[in-house]
């Protein structure tokens, strides 16, 4: 196993473009030659698919639902510049826990000793980042990965997941747990946008790594199944993940996070939306 191996876990509400981001990243820094896993943990599958021309990849969860012991080749699929692309997967519909997929892929690429033998620099967790329990706090709780991103808009539901996710760092923080790296922006396209996220990150005492735009080229790329790093390398979008995957490789001091509670929270959004109603008149 490579020395400088780096497990990097990045969160994020569903929809908030967390896969689109990590799959940017993950393609980044493969074009800067380092050899990168992907580990997608969303019970959806799909964090991979522009990695590998918008094809779906077997889950650890389907292999080991058809036998016991399953290879390597089986469950780690190449991608993009030659990106280790794995799916978690979840559960049969309507029956145990969606989380449970993470808990198992661990487990099972551990024994496996994938790591080492594909010598690899860097592993991203894509972790679905509505709820922080069970088999989706895996990489926080148990310090698999040593720093926690994650995605947000300047949407409330958005913010209130990253709220979430650092009330669950704080928790596991004193045990060993991962840290907070910090938030990075996505869809910031007006300043009040970048005010607001600007603010949270504050008054959380955590910061914005990277501030990402809304962009067609985004919409674009993906209907191509395809990064935005592969299908437009030359485009600004592109240089703004790449700077992105430079900050994440590079980072190396993450902290413990200060949520709001609840009564904080919910007077920090009402004080937010009267200043937008104040911008609006």
């Amino acid at each position: 196993m490579s020395k400088a191996l780096k497990q990097i876990a990045i969160y994020g509400k569903g929809g908030i473009g967390k896969s689109t981001t990590t799959s940017n990243i993950s393609a980044a820094l493969a074009d800067a030659g380092y050899r990168v896993m992907q580990v997608g943990c969303d019970p959806k599958s799909d964090s991979t698919n522009t990695l590998r021309g918008g094809r779906y990849i077997p889950t650890i969860l389907d292999a080991l639902r058809e036998k016991r012991k399953v290879a390597p080749e089986e469950i780690i699929f190449e991608g993009y510049r030659g990106i280790y692309c794995v799916e978690a997967g979840g559960p049969t519909p309507g029956v145990g826990c969606a989380g449970r997929g993470i808990i198992t892929a661990v487990e099972l690429l551990k024994q496996l000793k994938v790591f080492e033998q594909l010598e690899l620099d860097v592993v991203i967790y894509d972790v679905l980042g509505d709820v922080v329990c069970g088999g989706f706090a895996v990489p926080i709780r148990e310090g698999i990965a040593k720093h926690v991103f994650t995605v947000s808009s300047a949407d409330f539901m958005a913010v209130y997941a990253a709220n979430n996710l650092f009330r669950g760092i704080q928790k596991y923080s004193n045990a060993g747990g991962a840290l907070l790296g910090g938030v990075i922006a996505n869809s910031i396209n007006t300043d009040y946008a970048r005010d607001i996220i600007d603010d949270f990150v504050t008054r959380t005492q955590t910061q914005v790594v990277e501030y990402i735009p809304r962009s067609i080229t985004v919409a674009q790329s993906e209907l191509q199944g395809k990064t935005t790093i592969e299908a437009a390398p030359e485009s600004e979008q592109a240089e703004i993940y790449r700077s992105l995957a430079r900050k994440i490789y590079a980072h190396t001091e993450s902290k413990t996070p200060a949520p709001l509670n609840e009564v904080e929270l919910r007077s920090w959004a009402a004080q937010w939306a009267e200043h937008l109603r104040t911008l609006a008149a």
